[in-house]
């Protein structure tokens, strides 16, 4: 490596151990960005290919510009090799003399990966992305020229990151390594003593001890979603052919449209089926998604700027929808904080298919408020991340079902083919759009 840069006894060993696939899971200020902002640069000044190309991938844009842009410009510079770097601040990229190219990117918008191919990826703060970045996105983009990646992260629940170790833990061909501030001494003892005092049990176990069990920080389904999985409700849910699917959407423009099936069954408790969700496609593609699932529909929930019209056309997405075969309800527009109560209220009866809905499970699971560090306390609004989408959905399902197609509450008085299936007393036993309606 270079002689500027002096690895710590545990980067060394990281170093040592790195295969094509590598997954390292860190307590805070263990050095792992400087670490694989090195590597990217080492493989940028040492490559033979004349065209490499590697890629640093933060949560958001603006992380990875805070975060990494600085690094990566002081560890090109430590490279005599590197000296001749040309940096183009507006794209944040590095372009070296031997044609290599570093670029740092967000996750929060996928599509700028697609296109691209890749030799060499480092995922930073991977617990905060979406796992189909990398399955989706950035993984194809590797394969013809057999590029590498690196996942980096302190756990915040079971997600992603979550996710990679177990897999890199099972698989020969990857490397999984875990460093807890109680084991590598980077850290000073009494510094950490003063952590364990300032923050709580929960905080502490997280960002020093790497517990992928620990609640997530301002969660707001957190200990509904553990409850759940407690008592047996995230299961195999299978589809009951007796009972109409209703579907809730949150639809996306340029990011993510999630749409969440439900029954409503005997009792009130709502068996959660199936969870989809998609990127950079027209609604039709959604409406084939609907008919090539085995489903009688019930309600379609959508929310309330459904009715925006889009400058390119002129009509609405409801518009669109109904053109397709689809009628939606629309979810009135109310406060976030109240929907979010709904969900609240809601989640104690919902059973989720462990397989179908793991996507969105996650996504409830770690749903947050935001952490303002420099007041010290948490915002009043969510973080607005890939969790949303999912969410969202669930939320419109939460408020919307209560509510019938013009905003206005349903009778009381539900039909008889309603009455064995409704939780709230409420439902609406109109004709939804349904390809494989039962006669």
């Amino acid at each position: 490596m270079s002689d500027c840069y002096i690895p710590r006894t545990h980067q060394a060993e990281i170093e040592r151990n790195l295969r094509r696939f590598s997954v390292l899971v860190c307590h805070r200020r263990f050095g792992k960005t400087v670490l694989c902002v090195n590597r990217l640069v080492q493989c940028a000044v040492e490559t033979p290919l004349p065209d490499w190309r590697g890629a640093y991938i933060a949560p958001l844009y603006r992380q990875a510009k805070a975060v990494v842009w600085d690094i990566l410009k002081r560890h090109c510079r430590m490279h005599e090799q590197a000296c001749a770097v040309k940096f183009h601040e507006g794209e944040l990229r590095a372009d070296f003399a031997n044609g290599a190219r570093i670029r740092l990117f967000g996750a929060n918008n996928p599509d700028s990966l697609r296109g691209l191919y890749l030799d060499g990826v480092v995922f930073d703060e991977v617990a905060q992305m979406a796992y189909r970045v990398w399955s989706e996105v950035v993984r194809p983009a590797l394969s013809d020229r057999k590029g590498w990646a690196i996942f980096i992260g302190t756990p915040q629940g079971k997600n992603a990151l979550y996710r990679l170790w177990g897999m890199a833990r099972k698989d020969p061909d990857w490397f999984a390594a875990m460093y807890r501030a109680s084991e590598t001494g980077v850290l000073d003892p009494r510094e950490l003593d003063a952590a364990c005092r300032e923050m709580s049990p929960e905080e502490y176990e997280q960002e020093f001890e790497c517990s992928f069990s620990a609640a997530v920080r301002g969660a707001y389904f957190g200990r509904l979603v553990a409850d759940a999985e407690q008592q047996g409700r995230v299961c195999a849910v299978p589809h009951d052919p007796d009972l109409p699917v209703h579907t809730a959407w949150d639809l996306g423009m340029s990011d993510s449209t999630a749409i969440w099936f439900m029954q409503v069954g005997p009792g009130g408790e709502c068996r959660v089926i199936d969870y989809y969700e998609g990127q950079g496609v027209g609604l039709d593609h959604y409406v084939r998604e609907l008919q090539s699932r085995d489903y009688s529909y019930g309600r379609h929930i959508a929310p309330h700027d459904i009715r925006v019209r889009e400058l390119g056309t002129g009509k609405s997405r409801l518009e669109v929808a109904r053109s397709l075969g689809i009628r939606f309800d629309i979810c009135p527009n109310i406060p976030v904080q109240d929907g979010i109560n709904a969900v609240r209220s809601l989640l104690p009866r919902c059973w989720f298919d462990m397989e179908r809905c793991e996507v969105g499970l996650e996504a409830l699971r770690h749903y947050r408020r935001g952490f303002n560090e420099h007041a010290g306390d948490f915002g009043a609004r969510p973080v607005h991340d890939w969790t949303s989408h999912a969410v969202d959905a669930f939320r419109y399902f939460a408020v919307g079902f209560r509510h019938g197609a013009d905003g206005g509450e349903l009778s009381q008085r539900p039909s008889r083919a309603e009455n064995r299936f409704d939780p709230f007393e409420r439902f609406d036993g109109r004709d939804r759009f349904n390809r494989q309606q039962r006669p």
